[in-house]
């Protein structure tokens, strides 16, 4: 699903929102979104799943082209972990598709 795609399904599910009404509120909760991890934050959503800020340290890569060592400086990456709730019901639909077979 694409945020564009989001937004429509939203934009299904309230009708009396306009479309773009919608897109601003999906963009304000992205926004927000951002702005919380970009200041370290801890994004928690329950029963989907939870955002944060991970520090990967600097390290030594090799180079994969040449076989020469570079140096790969610390970085921060967002991280997302899921939430229990939404783990089981994706199994519990692969479960399902597997079974129709």
């Amino acid at each position: 699903m694409t945020k564009s795609g989001l937004i429509e399904k939203v934009a299904e599910q309230s009708p009396h929102i306009s479309k773009k009404d919608t897109e601003v509120v999906v963009n304000t909760i992205f926004d927000a979104m951002t702005d919380a991890l970009t200041q370290g934050e801890r994004i928690e959503i329950r029963g989907f799943g939870s955002f944060q800020v991970k520090v990967r340290e600097a390290r030594e890569g090799r180079n994969p082209k040449t076989g020469d060592m570079v140096s790969i400086p610390a970085k921060r990456t967002p991280f997302f972990k899921v939430g229990k709730e939404l783990k089981e019901m994706v199994d519990q639909v692969s479960h399902i598709q597997e079974g129709d077979d």
